[in-house]
This record gives C-alpha cells, sequence and structure tokens, in this order.
C-alpha cells in the first residue's frame, strides 16, 4: 500500500527541538518511502529510512544536478526554469563534471591533513573562551563561540586576509542564516561573489598557503575557482555553527549525557559521531531520477523529485536502537549526518576535528554552564532553513 504525505512539515513538535517533525516518524512507521505533495502540484516522493536513502545516495540513476529540480516542496516557483549549477558549485552536479571540481580537493581534506589543523583549532578554541570568561556571563554562544570557530578556520583555508574577515562573515551570515529578507540576500549573495572574485585574482597573482593557491596553477577558471570558494564557505560554516550551538544545548538539556563527556575525554569521538547522528543539522537533500528506478518495491519515475530525509533515516529504529536516545557511548556508527556515495561531505573530517575540540573545551572550561532562559525561549531557525539550529543561545555560569 503506498503512504501518501500531503505536504513536507514546516515546525517541530512544540519541546522537541532535536527531534524530526513528528509527521516524518509517522511517514517512516508507515513506509520507508512516502508520496509527497510538492507545493506546485507535482508528485514526487519522500525516503524517510535508513537503508533507502543511503543506497539512493549511492545509486548514479538518481541526479544532483540544479537544473533538473524545477520542483520545491515549499515554494510554487510556478513556470519559472531552474537554472545548473554555478561554475565550481560541485555539490548540484552529477558526474564528470562533479569529479572535475572535486577531484583536486580530496587531499586537501583528508583524515591526516585536517588532524594537523588540530592545533590551530585548540588555539582559536581557547582564544573564544578567553574572550567568553573575560566578558563574563551571560552570554549569546552562538555568536561568541559557535560561529567564529568554523568562520575563521574557512577564512584561513580560503585565504582571506585578516583584515577582511569581520566584513566577509558579516556577509556571509546575512546569505546563510535564513532570517533576511529577499533584497538583502541578494545583497549578501552579489558582495559575497565580488569579493570572493576579487580574492581568486589576488590569489592568482600571489598565491599563500591555501587551498584557493593551491588551485590557481591548474586549468580553473576564475569563475570556477569563485565556485569552489562559494561551496567551500556555505558548507563548512554554517552547518558546523549550527552543529556546535544546537550541539551545546542538547548537552545542556542531557545533563548525565553532559557530565559523562566531562569526566571521559576518551568518549569525545563518540559523543561527536553520535551528536552529528542525533540533530542532523544538514536535515534533507533532493535528487531527481534520471530513468525509471524501483525503490522500496515502488517505481521512480524518470524526471521525479525525491527528498531524502537525513534526520528522519538517522532516528530510524531499524538501524539505530533507541533512535530518539541521545548516548555518547553508542557504537553503532554508520550515520548519514555527512550522506553518502560520490557527494558524502568533502570537509568532514574538518567538521569533526572543530567538534572534537571545541565541545570539550567549552563544557570543561565553564563546568556550571547552563542555559540562561528557559529551554522553550531558545529560538530555533525556521524549519524551511536548509539547516537545523539556534538562532541564539544564550548561556551562563558561575563565576
Amino acid at each position: 500500500m503506498e503512504h501518501t504525505v500531503t505536504a513536507l512539515p514546516t515546525a517541530r513538535q512544540s519541546g522537541c527541538p532535536f527531534d524530526p517533525p513528528k509527521e516524518l516518524t509517522e511517514a517512516r512507521a508507515h513506509s520507508p518511502i512516502s508520496r509527497l505533495t510538492f507545493a506546485d502540484g507535482h508528485q514526487g516522493w519522500l525516503v524517510t529510512g535508513y537503508d533507502l536513502v543511503r543506497s539512493i545516495l549511492a545509486d548514479p540513476r538518481f541526479s544532483s544536478r540544479r537544473e533538473l529540480m524545477r520542483h520545491h516542496p515549499l515554494i510554487d516557483y510556478g513556470d519559472v526554469e531552474t537554472p545548473p549549477a554555478a561554475p565550481g558549485e560541485f555539490l548540484l552536479m552529477d558526474e564528470p563534471l562533479h569529479g572535475r571540481y572535486r577531484k583536486p580537493l580530496v587531499g586537501k581534506f583528508t583524515v591526516r591533513r585536517m588532524r594537523q589543523l588540530t592545533e590551530r583549532v585548540e588555539q582559536i578554541t581557547a582564544d573564544h573562551l578567553d574572550a567568553m570568561e573575560k566578558a563574563g556571563p551571560p552570554t549569546d554562544l552562538v555568536t561568541a563561540f559557535a560561529k567564529p570557530i568554523p568562520a575563521m578556520m574557512i577564512c584561513e583555508l580560503l585565504g582571506v586576509p585578516y583584515e577582511d574577515r569581520g566584513s566577509f562573515q558579516s556577509q556571509v551570515e546575512s546569505l546563510i542564516s535564513g532570517q533576511v529578507g529577499d533584497d538583502e540576500m541578494l545583497t549578501a549573495y552579489t558582495s559575497v561573489q565580488h569579493y570572493l572574485a576579487e580574492l581568486v585574482t589576488a590569489k592568482r597573482a600571489d598565491p599563500t598557503d591555501d587551498v584557493l593557491s593551491d588551485l590557481v596553477d591548474g586549468d580553473f577558471t576564475d569563475e570556477e575557482l569563485r565556485g569552489i570558494g562559494f561551496l567551500l564557505l556555505a558548507a563548512g560554516l554554517d552547518t558546523t555553527a549550527n552543529m556546535l550551538a544546537l550541539g551545546t544545548f542538547a548537552l545542556l538539556r542531557n545533563p548525565a549525557q553532559l557530565a559523562a563527556l566531562r569526566a571521559d575525554p576518551a568518549l569525545t569521538d563518540r559523543a561527536v559521531e553520535e551528536l552529528l547522528r542525533y540533530l542532523s543539522v544538514a536535515k534533507q537533500f533532493y535528487r531527481v531520477a534520471l530513468e525509471d528506478v524501483e525503490v522500496g518495491g515502488h517505481t521512480i519515475t524518470a524526471g521525479t523529485m525525491i527528498i531524502l530525509a537525513y534526520h528522519a533515516a538517522n532516528r530510524d529504529p531499524q538501524r539505530f536502537a533507541d533512535p530518539h536516545l541521545l548516548d555518547l557511548r553508542r557504537d553503532d556508527g554508520g550515520h548519514l549526518a555527512f550522506g553518502h556515495g560520490v557527494h558524502q561531505c568533502l570537509g568532514q573530517q574538518l567538521a569533526r576535528v572543530e567538534m572534537r575540540v571545541a565541545f570539550p573545551a567549552l563544557v570543561n572550561r565553564f563546568p556550571t554552564l547552563r542555559l540562561a532562559v528557559p529551554a522553550e525561549e531558545v529560538g530555533l531557525r525556521p524549519e524551511a532553513a536548509d539547516i537545523h539550529g539556534v538562532t541564539s543561545l544564550p548561556v551562563t555560569w558561575d563565576v
């Protein structure tokens, strides 16, 4: 029997900021794949089961190409054509173009190279903790801690000069926050693109020790380098910043797990993986069938859009025992927070390094850290935003 979801949910259940919308878990209980009606009336599919999401991510018969994604679950675009992804923005491309952009970057984001950055991440983290301690409580952990750490790291990887970082990060924040109007977003997008174009020109003239400089000797055009820089920026900042903020919120709401992390440094790696699974801040991705494909007993016809619900898949009881329980000692492995297949997150090792340093450093520096407002007053990003998180996280501690 076909199960149908009439619309993608636009809110989370009250008091459950870390759980997927209940409509998704209810859909998965009926079937790992459901019919879904998009905002323009198009009939597509919603995949909530772990095994099906993972298999589709590894199947080249499903495309990531932006120009094929003519529908949106929440917005009716009418007859507006969807343009292809800009040169260099390979997340929304298929092979072989995807590989042309991604392969030269793979060696720059290996486990070994990212671990070599640990000392720098530790220094940046300590600097922000020092500033928090000096300023005293209360503070907004989002602006004081969660955003600056990944922002500084991605600026250094891209080779953004120190004197430009403040204004650059401000424009990027306007672009990815999901909290500004269309005009302000367009202004921010234009400013970021203009700055990246200038940065590429500067790297060609005077290369430094950064990712963009490493790529200027290849056969990429300036436009392609700008696109690569934009993708790395968007992917490397917003996701990790929201993991740090929302992850801290989750730990503060689970004091036994927080105490376990403080008491046992060896738990850090597992804790990071469990928070990634439990929160799944990159909630969902889209695919389009390139041909008729059988999935979970249903035929996905060519041209049909599919929503892959990572947050629901990472709470699938068929894959994870007690999936709605935050358990930092969990050793299941295999979560889909970074995706799977050829599009698996390129910067996942950098994100892991940042979280493995930042979480224990924060909770050990401030052993009495707690929310400064009732939990229900912590503002969540709108469900329509691509990345789940909090708009602010007021915290305090004993001085």
